[in-house]
């Protein structure tokens, strides 16, 4: 018996099959090798073609369909696409499809790095007042999915009047696997148009925007059958007709529960090119100056206020990998670099990186306010300086949001993580283990896998989120340690900001 779970982000699409005896993953795959192309017709816009991740869906399937089937045949056990038992989802948030009445959508997706409908969420800010958006839809609707709407609806008229349903990228490709339109909650939530106080759909955004409530596809749980497999999409896929759609949920809420992050207090972190620090908060809350972001969180009920809140910190690995590229002797590893930096003591001997080269970071007001390095001594400082302060810069922003989530309730005292990216350097981990004071625990999971758990979830052949991360591989415990030393050197990059 097995579970298929799918990650449709912007650069590929994943897909991995978990076998739900062992809990592991028996095959993956992702699909383009290449990164995937962003349509960009001029500065600020981005969009892609929601049939490209079908292709690449079907690559995908394909791909693990093949692997399994090879290793059934070495273990002379026969598989077959019916003992696929739930399908998840996991899906590049804030993202805008529009689709007319025969399912067809009418133009490339805006996806989440657009930025083309800034004013059109900030004038609704300042209309519906910045007090009513913040207690009840918990952001300024900046440039979320209801404003990237208002813009279609401004720009393209004719357009406009023949969309049926407007989707977040999961909806789209759920609706392409059942034939069904229909949303989440927490999809509602990150596109703007979820109501906290009300608990529904809003309609004073609405209204302003001068949406119909019509618009927006029916509400699904999070976890539980919101489709069947269609015959057409079997076929197309190689699977079994009708396989339930059990779980869908934007790649960051579905991060934190590959992570087996669920309550309130615990944290989800990635650190790639950008970096995310995201924890669950148990009240309706919100930071009154915006400066992070507060969606529903895969578990958030009527009855069980689970939210999770997100910082997101543009400048994080592309920080790294710029003074690998640029300052580093030329063919250093990232271990070597591990390595230098670590001859240098913590705080770098008074060396601080702002690491916001990477634009306007919405945890500084949405300022672009660029990166910076401070305290330089030509006499005293050298490579690995450098080196290390913009490691310590970069958790130094992670903590500098950390404190906003602790302002709005949310305790930091663990933070789950996979094992990759910035999580590989020992100077990273140590560094945020010390001056946030958390025991960080690193795991062997991905968004796929992650969206395949869901599945088994949603299907109720897990009992709850324990058992079905049960088998969740810990891969390391790192525990905080000079802690004193850390928070000093916090409070003196902090003096540059």
């Amino acid at each position: 018996m097995y579970l298929l779970g799918y990650d449709v982000g912007s650069s590929s699409v994943k897909a991995s099959l978990v076998n739900v005896e062992t809990g592991k993953c028996v095959a993956t795959a992702f699909y383009p090798k290449t990164e995937a192309p962003i349509i960009s017709k001029q500065p600020g816009f981005a969009e892609q073609d929601p049939s490209m991740w079908w292709g690449n869906l079907k690559l995908a399937t394909a791909d693990i369909l093949e692997q399994v089937r090879g290793k059934a045949t070495l273990q002379s056990k026969a598989f077959t696409p019916a003992d696929i038992k739930a399908i998840g989802i996991s899906y590049q948030m804030h993202g805008l499809v529009c689709v007319d009445k025969d399912h067809n959508f009418l133009r490339p997706s805006i996806i989440w790095c657009d930025s083309r409908a800034v004013p059109y969420g900030n004038k609704a800010f300042e209309t519906l007042g910045g007090d009513w958006c913040l207690e009840h839809l918990l952001n300024n609707p900046g440039n979320f999915t209801a404003a990237k709407l208002a813009w279609v609806k401004e720009n393209e008229p004719e357009l406009y009047e023949r969309i049926w349903k407007i989707m977040l990228p999961g909806d789209w490709i759920a609706m392409k696997l059942t034939g069904t339109a229909c949303t989440t909650v927490s999809g509602l939530s990150e596109g703007i148009f979820w109501d906290f106080r009300e608990n529904k759909p809003s309609d004073r955004l609405l209204g302003h925007f001068g949406f119909e409530p019509s618009v927006l596809p029916p509400v699904k749980p999070t976890f539980g059958t919101q489709g069947l497999l269609s015959a057409e999409a079997a076929a197309d896929l190689g699977l079994a007709p009708g396989t339930p759609v059990t779980y869908r949920a934007g790649d960051q809420p579905n991060n934190a529960l590959s992570l087996n992050v669920f309550n309130p207090g615990e944290i989800a972190s990635t650190a790639g090119t950008s970096g995310v620090v995201y924890g669950v908060n148990g009240t309706v809350n919100y930071d009154p100056q915006s400066r992070v972001n507060t969606f529903a969180h895969v578990n958030h009920a009527a009855d069980q206020t689970r939210l999770g809140v997100l910082l997101c910190i543009n400048g994080t690995g592309i920080l790294n990998s710029w003074i690998r590229r640029n300052i580093a002797p030329e063919g250093i590893s990232y271990t070597d670099m591990n390595n230098l930096a670590s001859n240098v003591p913590i705080g770098s001997d008074g060396v601080s990186i702002l690491p916001f080269g990477n634009g306007a970071e919405r945890m500084l007001g949405n300022k672009d306010t660029g990166c910076s390095i401070h305290g330089v001594n030509f006499n005293r400082h050298g490579k690995a300086h450098l080196m290390r302060a913009a490691q310590e810069g970069i958790v130094f922003s992670f903590q500098y949001g950390i404190e906003i989530m602790e302002e709005m309730g949310i305790p930091v005292k663990m933070i789950h993580a996979g094992k990759a990216n910035m999580f590989l350097s020992p100077i990273f981990r140590n560094t945020l283990a010390g001056v946030s004071g958390a025991v960080i625990e690193l795991y062997d999971t991905d968004g796929s896998v992650g969206a395949a758990k869901g599945a088994g979830i949603g299907a109720g052949i897990y009992r709850d989120n324990n058992e079905a991360f049960a088998t969740l591989e810990k891969l390391a415990v790192i525990t905080p340690s000079h802690e004193d030393e850390y928070k000093e050197a916090y409070e003196n990059w902090k003096s540059n900001l």
